[in-house]
């Protein structure tokens, strides 16, 4: 359902496994690195993740999307590691027989993704500088550190 990966993502491989005769819809969402991020530019993005507790609350997300909307399929991927202009950091696909459960669940994973999963991203700037954005997701206080991981 969710994988976390420090490969490129490439989005018709992504779709393939999703296709089924019984589908009558599929809505997918991207997330890009772009050049500017609140009037700085960026040259590339690092991502890290906290990987086992990524999985147990990518698992509920899904979970969650498969109970309040009548899907079919659906998974997410997410980069981690150094990402470059214009690559592709995120990618949800879901399959439904109507077009509204796919758009309503495909838009419920990826904010839920982003609210929750321990994944945090550092930008590089052109003027040097760098910085840790959005970062108020922190693996628990018992949590074992060698679990985060470039």
């Amino acid at each position: 359902m969710f994988q976390l990966t420090p490969h490129p993502l490439e989005t018709i491989n992504l779709k393939e496994n999703l296709v089924s005769e019984s589908a009558g819809g599929f809505c997918s969402f991207e997330g890009w690195v772009r050049n500017q991020s609140a009037d700085r530019e960026v040259l590339f993005l690092e991502y890290e993740a906290f990987d086992k507790l990524c999985e147990s609350q990518a698992q509920e997300i899904f979970c969650e999307a498969y109970a309040k909307f009548d899907i079919l399929q659906a998974k997410g991927f997410h980069r981690v590691g150094k990402l470059k202009l214009g690559e592709m950091a995120v990618w949800v696909g879901v399959t439904a027989v109507h077009r509204d459960a796919a758009f309503k669940a495909c838009r419920y994973i990826i904010d839920e993704i982003k609210q929750r999963l321990p994944i945090w991203k550092k930008e590089f700037y052109a003027n040097g500088d760098s910085g840790w954005v959005n970062c108020g997701r922190l693996p628990p206080a018992n949590s074992d550190a060698n679990q985060v991981k470039i």
